[in-house]
């Protein structure tokens, strides 16, 4: 007798690193045109990149984080 797993619920709503209010970001997916977006309802700041059939909002979010500290490690180096 084989038991289901259970696949625990992804985050579909993120903290704004700009603004840190909480579940102000949100993440639109279109994989019709292979492109996916987060947005700060807040701020209005926004993130796009590249979608395909296994995106799911929290890697888009990641994404976003990730770039967000290459850029603050670019402006630190140039400080240097």
């Amino acid at each position: 007798m084989s038991k289901l797993l259970v696949q625990p619920k992804l985050d579909t709503t993120f903290p704004c690193p700009f603004c840190n209010h909480r579940d102000s970001v949100d993440c639109f997916i279109d994989l019709k045109h292979n492109c996916a977006q987060v947005v700060c309802f807040i701020w209005q700041e926004n993130f796009s990149t590249k979608a395909h059939p296994l995106t799911e909002p929290v890697d888009v979010y990641a994404e976003w984080i990730d770039a967000c500290v290459a850029v603050n490690n670019q402006l630190d180096d140039d400080a240097v």
